[in-house]
């Protein structure tokens, strides 16, 4: 029983290009959760993190969503899901400051749930509170998605009702919201294995992703998306065992047209269909996860929206199965043809044993357990098989070549090169080549490469490049690790670690580590970390550390983050909104909700303000006071008292402010101050320091204008003869404290002004 709840927040800084015209006016974000675990009494899913991530995938891609703009959970409570609403709050709140004309939600749940609601690792998070946290962003537009059981309980109307949807335009006003689900109140949603997912969000991706254009015009609506994903869902689920899924739908949208969900023109690649093609068709990527599903109709060309890389399409037709494998790149359309595709028929698979000692297992490759090579054109798999797609057990030569290393070992002096995956070792002195995914190592001197994914380990002195995703032991090397996709697991270098999608686990580098998503766990180098989505966990350096957005700790010579929840440890700390700590030389802010502890502390909704006051120890004294809401550094410096200027001062100080009200409030602190003379500033045989604690009580008069005054308590500590005899114009107190160094101290006051 799962629950997915999708609510599409799509945005405005990176608007894909036919989104431009609306560009000033829409801000769009998304907050996506996906929990398998639903609590004791529930069987554990196994796809709803995958949803989540795929969904949130779609709308990086083809919706406009840059990854600041995502909220992405997985494995998380009740408690996870009202901080995740929390977040996606404070961005909506942030584009409206921003100057958003209209800001649009979109929330995604995948996990289980009941009739009543939302089950998260045994919490129950009814469908009232979900509805409020819904309500209580401050968006104009709310599209919540459900692929849940009995999820259709969360619709006001079983069914809903049409109203009129609106299009994605500038010079309208639209509020309202819309509802879809994947099955009736009293229904059962399911997952399969097959597809890797959710049959309702299976289908709705790939509707997103362009299957669900009716109207060839290269947008996908939210009218298109859901009928598509309602007849493919119904159709797919009839014969499972859990029986059919009826999706619904509650949409309540005020304007004219229909709301535009994706644009296949956002991408700088994409695959076109031609017009002949017909028949099921399952595209699947590098790492081999069913990207989109589609029934190709003969005589209509349809268009789908996919990122650069390698895919293989698996075509259905009347009872055929073939398949053919592509590149997209990028800003090219690539077109697939009936000609493109080779039968993968049943014929492939009955020369199991068969002439010659070949076997042939399934995909029509030529299994030769033992292959001896010069090089691949010179080995005894170009003797045996000639062209054939050839798969080894254990390979031995200068360079290995073949189709698939299927479990086994092979050893090369120069390098081995491989059409498609590898399972198994792959050892060479100088390069390793995988045309599909790595499941084991790829150890070299030079260079490795696998053309997919890698499930395993990548160990070099050079390069090791993943053109999918890392999961496993990693990527090990002394120059640099690529991960062009996510990766779960370590990168460890000397120089460069970069992955280009999400990361959970660890990136360990002595120059440059960098997550171009979302990153879970630690990064750590002498030089610059930087993630450029939402950040749970430590990043550490002696250099710079940078991240969109952070939950846990950054520890470095300069902190950079978005939104902190956590601390800030540095020389220099910048940040947006902190919830938590900044300690530092020097912490820039826009707003604390915590404690920053620094020298220098410049907060843009905290305290800046010169204050200009007279004290029973200087006629003037000027006071600059900045830093956070509560805590504040001031400088100050005063002369006189008398009109010859004999002394000035200068200081610093550290304290703490405390509202009375709406006018009044308290100001705290501690001072130290050198009285210098005007004659003989910087002498080297005397000295003296001023300490203060004082208390002001302050009267705002208007917004930057305020009177103060309060008592001060003073120690004044001299050595040597600093050219005057007191302070003060009150009693002091004297003690000598040796033969050279003596304390005055004595109750003072203060009066002034603030502004």
């Amino acid at each position: 029983m799962r629950a997915p709840v999708l609510v599409l927040l799509l945005s405005l800084l990176m608007v894909p290009p036919a989104f431009a015209a609306e560009a000033v006016a829409v801000r769009r974000l998304a907050l996506l959760v996906g929990v398998n675990d639903g609590g004791p009494e529930r069987v554990k899913l196994r796809y709803a993190d995958t949803d989540a991530r795929a969904f949130s995938q779609v709308l990086s891609e083809l919706g406009g969503v840059l990854p600041q703009d995502r909220v992405l959970l997985t494995d998380v409570d009740r408690a996870g899901v009202l901080d995740g609403f929390e977040r996606v709050r404070k961005l909506a709140e942030g584009a409206k400051a921003s100057g958003a004309r209209r800001v649009e939600v979109l929330l995604y749940y995948s996990g289980h749930s009941d009739e009543e609601g939302l089950l998260l690792k045994g919490q129950r998070m009814d469908y009232g509170e979900l509805r409020r946290a819904l309500q209580g962003l401050p968006a104009d537009v709310r599209i919540a998605v459900l692929d849940s059981c009995a999820s259709g309980a969360f619709a006001r109307r079983k069914g809903g009702v049409a109203r009129p949807a609106f299009l994605v335009d500038s010079a309208i006003q639209v509020k309202g919201h819309a509802i879809l689900t994947s099955s009736s109140a009293d229904e059962a949603s399911q997952e399969s294995d097959r597809l890797g997912g959710s049959f309702f969000t299976h289908h709705l991706v790939s509707g997103l992703r362009g299957a669900a254009d009716v109207t060839h015009d290269g947008r996908v609506t939210l009218t298109e998306a859901y009928q598509f994903a309602f007849h493919e869902t119904l159709a797919r689920t009839e014969r499972t065992q859990g029986g059919a899924q009826h999706p619904n739908y509650d949409i309540e949208l005020a304007g004219t047209g229909d709301l535009v969900m994706t644009d296949l023109r956002a991408t700088t690649a994409g695959l076109l269909l031609t017009e002949p093609l017909e028949g099921r068709l399952y595209v699947r990527d590098a790492v081999g996860t069913l990207v989109v599903e589609v029934q190709k109709v003969s005589g209509r060309s349809t268009e789908l929206g996919l990122a650069p890389g390698a895919y293989r399409a698996r075509r259905e037709l009347g009872g055929s199965v073939s398949e053919t494998a592509f590149t997209l790149k990028e800003g090219v359309r690539t077109p697939l043809s009936p000609g493109d595709f080779m039968s993968v028929g049943s014929e492939a698979t009955v020369m199991r044993g068969g002439a010659g000692g070949m076997s042939m297992p399934s995909g029509g490759r030529v299994l030769l357990p033992v292959n001896l090579s010069l090089i691949p054109a010179v080995s005894t798999n170009q003797l045996r098989a000639g062209d054939a797609q050839v798969e080894n057990r254990f390979a031995l030569g200068a360079i290995n070549g073949g189709t698939a290393l299927a479990g086994g070992l092979a050893l090369g002096l120069l390098g081995n090169v491989y059409d498609a995956e590898v399972e198994g070792a792959a050892l060479a002195l100088g390069f390793n080549v995988a045309g599909g995914e790595v499941h084991g190592a790829q150890l070299s001197l030079v260079t490795n490469v696998a053309r997919m994914g890698v499930a395993g380990v990548q160990a070099a002195l050079g390069l090791n490049l993943s053109n999918g995703d890392v999961d496993g032991v990693g990527q090990l090397s002394l120059g640099a690790n690529i991960a062009r996709g996510g990766m779960q697991g370590m990168q460890a270098t000397l120089g460069l670690n970069v992955a280009t999608q999400d990361v959970t686990g660890l990136q360990l580098a002595l120059g440059v580590n960098h997550a171009n998503g979302a990153l879970h766990g630690v990064q750590f180098t002498l030089g610059v970390n930087s993630v450029a989505g939402d950040m749970t966990g430590f990043q550490g350096t002696l250099a710079l550390n940078r991240a969109h957005s952070l939950s846990g700790m950054q520890l470095g010579l300069i902190n950079v983050g978005g939104d902190v929840t956590g601390m800030q440890l540095g020389l220099i700390n910048v940040a947006s909104v902190v919830h938590g700590v900044q300690l530092g030389l020097v912490n820039v802010s826009q707003e604390v909700n915590g404690v920053p502890l620094g020298l220098l502390t410049f907060e843009k909704k905290g305290q800046f303000h010169l204050e200009v006051f007279g004290s029973d120890l200087q006629l003037t004294n000027v006071a600059l006071k900045f830093g956070g809401k509560h805590l504040y550094t001031t400088f100050i410096a005063g002369i006189g008292p008398d009109d010859r200027f004999q002394r000035f001062s200068l200081g610093l100080g550290l304290g703490g402010h405390i509202p009375l009200g709406s006018r009044f409030w308290v100001d705290v602190d501690a001072a130290g101050s050198n009285v210098l003379s005007t004659d003989n500033p910087f002498s080297d045989n005397t000295g003296n320091l001023l300490a203060q604690v004082r208390a002001m009580v302050g009267f705002q008069v208007m917004s930057r204008f305020a009177v103060f005054g309060g008592p001060t308590y003073n120690a004044w500590f001299t050595w040597g003869d600093p050219g005057f005899a007191k302070l003060s114009t009150l009693p002091v107190r004297s003690h000598d404290l040796s033969t050279t160094r003596r304390v005055q101290h004595w109750p003072g006051f203060q009066l002034g002004v603030r502004i």
